[in-house]
Parts: C-alpha cells; structure tokens; sequence
C-alpha cells in the first residue's frame, strides 16, 4: 500500500513532475517529427538551412541549461525558472503553425529550445531536493520513465491527428493543438508541485567555479565527455538501418521499440543504482551501449536491427537517470542546480563533435569505423571508472 505522500511508490512531487515532464514531451513530439517535413515543403527551405536551424536549436539548449542552472541556485529559487522555461513551449509551438519563412521557424526553435535548457537543471534540481539521496536513483529513474513515454505517446498523436482527424497536410494546425499538453504541463507544474527550500550558503553565492565541486565530481564529468565524444547522433542508427536494408516504413517502428525499452527499464535502473551504486549501473550501461555499437559495426542483416535497436533501449534507461542522481549526489546542496546544468552543458556539448567525427569516419572509411570508434570510447570511460575512480576516492 503506498504512504500518503507517496504514488506508485514515488514521491508525490516525483509523481507530478513526472507527469509535467511527459506532457511536455507529448506536446514537443507532436511537433518535432513533422518540422522537417513542414520546413521543407512548406516554407521551402534546403536542406542546408534544416540543418542549420536543428543544430543552432540543439546547440542553444546546452548553453542556456548551464546558465539557468547557475541562475536557480543565486536565485535560490527553482520552481519559477521551470516554470518559465515550460510556459516559453506553451507559446514557441503554436507560434510555429504561423511562420511564413525559415528565418521565422529558426527564431522559434531557437525560442522553444531555449525554454528546454531553462528549465531542464532547476526541474532535476527540485527532483534532488524532494527525496533522500538514498532514493534519488528511483526518484530520478521514475521521471525518466514517464518522460520517455511521452516520447512514445507524442508521435503516435501528431500521426493520428494528421491522418484521421485534420488532414495529412495540416502541419499548421497540428502546431497550434501541440500548444495543449504543453499547457496541461505548466499547469501541473504550476499549482501542485512543491518546491523544497534548498540549503542556503551563507552570504552571497559566489561565482561559479569547479573549484567550489569535490573531484569526484571533476573526474566524472571527465568521464561524461570521454564517453560523450563516442556517442554520436542516433540518426546514425537509422542510416546504418537503411543501409542494411531495413525498409524506411519499419524504421520508425523500430525507433518506438528503442523508446519503450528506455521506458520500461528506466526506473528498475534507477531503484538498482540506489540499492547497489550508480557507478557500477553506469558501468552496465556503458558496456550495454558497447555491445550495441560492436554489434552495428559487425551486422550484415537487416534482421540484426530490430534487436539491436531494443537492446539499445536499455543504454540510456541504465544511465540517463542514474547520471542525473550521480551529479546530484556529488553536488552541493546549494550548488546543485549549477553542478546539473554543467553536466547537461557538457553532455550537449559532446554530441556535436561526437557527431561529427562519426559522419567524418562514416564517409571517409566507412560504416563500421563509426560504430567501433564509439566502442573504444566507451571503453575507455569503463576504464577509468574501474581502475582511476577507486584510485582517487581511496587518496
């Protein structure tokens, strides 16, 4: 039987900021599949521009997740920037439904974007501070869960709207209707969830400085961008799909497996890092994201895919919460929000050089080289976390 302040053995404010994390995602995947699509033959725009508008959207999210994150914690206040940061989508999604250019729909992503990295490290703060550290990785497991299942329900939305219910080309208006569980979000946000007064410094917050984090908090972030500089883009997934045969009709099926895995193994892993030490699940989830990319790398089937794709689900339920936690163990109590949102800054910041390097090694040697770089990457972060890491507690 759950404790009143508890559901579904979670922590109320868990709960509730569970659910703001999936309408939030409800909302964003309704749109985002289709902006492509949208950008290209509605507005006209290359291809070359459709680039350039994901990569500056994508790119301003890290940037402004540092910041808020620095900003929540001299303010001593999270729940107002969440709040911000979730009410901007309210109005960036609609908004896109009336862009008559690119320029236009490139200052709304950047918009929208910007909400998501305002809101995103005060949000996993509040997280933090609603539960013992004891079961932060449960807590933190929990929000994952229902987050990526907003993933799942989004797209299966905005297709089931767009074919049934206001025309296959009504890119405009499925827009605007995205600005709805967006505002079911903020409201939840809003009026039910309860921010606990995080731990004050006394006098003024200084500067943010790495000198103010314990190392163990330096050294993983090392690990984070070692491990990050291999983790390339998952459209590569989809590329090596396709290049194996996999028809383009499957691919999104194959996708929405990946998705569910992550939704359904989330929150064990959260529990399991409580029980039995982050390190060791992250070091499972390194090493299942390995196998994934050894085994893309070798495959020569189209019928590996589908598997792999699912096996790949289980990377970043055993590691996207439980990193969370991680920080959130090693941080400050009145530093938290920073120590999150350097560690969401950097985990952005890495893709990019990630993905470059692998569409680099993609055309220059070939599929393969891609995934293996991957693999030693992730080998490399495995190995410092089992042979430095217990080297630098123990001095």
């Amino acid at each position: 039987m759950n404790k009143p302040d508890r559901i579904f053995g979670v922590k109320k404010n868990i709960f509730l900021l569970g659910l703001v994390s999936m309408f939030a995602d409800i909302s964003s995947e309704m749109a985002y599949p289709f902006i492509p699509i949208f950008l290209a033959d509605v507005l006209k725009a290359r291809k070359a521009v459709i680039g350039l508008i994901e990569g500056v959207a994508e790119s301003t999210a890290s940037f402004s997740t540092l910041f808020s994150g620095w900003f929540s914690d001299k303010l001593k206040k999270r729940k107002a920037l969440a709040v911000l940061g979730y009410s901007i989508g309210v109005v960036s999604r609609p908004l896109l439904g009336l862009a008559t250019d690119w320029p236009q729909a490139l200052g709304l992503r950047f918009l929208d974007r910007v909400g998501k990295g305002v809101r995103t490290a005060p949000r996993d703060a509040i997280i933090a501070d609603s539960v013992a550290a004891t079961e932060r990785g449960r807590a933190f497991g929990f929000h994952r869960m229902l987050d990526t299942l907003g993933a799942v329900i989004g797209p299966l939305v905005g297709a089931g709207l767009l074919y049934f219910v206001i025309g296959r080309t009504n890119y405009r208006l499925l827009f605007k209707l995205a600005g709805i569980p967006a505002l079911i979000a903020v409201a939840i946000l809003a009026l039910f969830v309860v921010e606990k007064r995080a731990k004050t410094h006394e006098g003024a917050l200084p500067g943010f400085s790495l000198g103010l984090f314990p190392p163990e908090y330096k050294m993983f972030l090392v690990i984070i961008v070692l491990f990050g500089l291999g983790n390339s883009s998952n459209v590569f997934l989809i590329l090596r799909a396709k290049d194996l045969g996999v028809s383009p009709v499957l691919i999104p099926i194959y996708y929405m497996a990946f998705s569910l895995t992550y939704t359904a193994f989330s929150y064990p892993a959260g529990m399991l890092s409580d029980a039995v030490g982050r390190r060791h699940v992250l070091i499972i989830g390194y090493l299942a994201f390995a196998v994934v990319y050894l085994g893309l790398a070798l495959a020569s089937k189209a019928a590996y895919m589908l598997p792999l794709f699912i096996l790949y689900g289980t990377f970043p339920a055993l590691t996207d919460g439980v990193q969370r936690a991680f920080v959130a163990d090693m941080s400050p109590a009145h530093l938290r929000a920073s120590g999150l949102g350097l560690y969401h800054f950097l985990n952005g910041l890495a893709l990019l050089p990630a993905s470059a390097i692998g569409g680099w090694l993609w055309d220059a040697v070939g599929p393969r080289a891609t995934f293996l770089y991957g693999v030693v990457m992730a080998t490399l972060a495995v190995m410092m976390f089992v042979f430095i890491w217990p080297r630098m507690r123990r001095s």
